[in-house]
């Protein structure tokens, strides 16, 4: 199979779960289980622990574009993969949190509120645009085109650190007004 059709393959598939995802995460924020008759506790313990998973995939993503660069492809896959699966680990807490337990209002008053609020913004959209980016970008990498990888790679490096670091900020941001 010739490398282009894979990722054509996959294009409609990627496509799919781009737009499914985020759609199923405002769904699902906005649903609560004891709405069901299904009293269960709030996972507050979850918040801390997707966080840190935050700040896993950030190290995996720098610790794979080292690794990369360093010539050692098996390591940087390895390192990318888990990243993945992190973020997907991430998601999976996130959702379950938002839909055992009541929104947290930010607390914060003045300059800080506006940073608070620029960050969550700019982690929220980004979030949803890094996802087609990094299925392209590892769909690109199994199929063995690596130039074209690595040009769109240069695109969503950044863009997933940021969304990771991010992620750990607003955490840290609102951790203060969890009830």
């Amino acid at each position: 199979m010739e490398n282009t059709t894979v990722e054509k393959k996959f294009k409609t598939p990627i496509i799919i779960v781009s737009v499914v995802i985020p759609l199923a995460v405002v769904l699902l924020f906005s649903i609560r289980l004891k709405d069901f008759g299904i009293n269960v506790e709030p996972l507050s313990f979850l918040p801390p622990i997707y966080a840190a998973i935050n700040g896993i995939t950030a190290l995996l993503l720098i610790l794979g574009v080292l690794a990369i660069k360093k010539g050692n492809r098996a390591l940087h896959h390895k390192f990318m993969t888990s990243a993945i699966a992190c973020s997907l680990a991430f998601l999976l807490m996130y959702v379950a949190y938002h839909m055992t337990a009541e929104p947290t209002i930010f607390g914060g008053e003045g300059i800080i509120k506006y940073v608070y609020f620029f960050l969550l913004i700019t982690h929220i959209i980004l979030s949803v645009t890094i996802i087609p980016l990094v299925l392209f970008t590892y769909v690109r990498a199994l199929s063995g085109e690596f130039d074209r990888h690595k040009k769109l790679a240069r695109i969503t490096f950044p863009l997933w650190l940021y969304v990771a670091v991010t992620g750990v900020i607003v955490y840290l941001m609102i951790a203060p007004y969890y009830v």
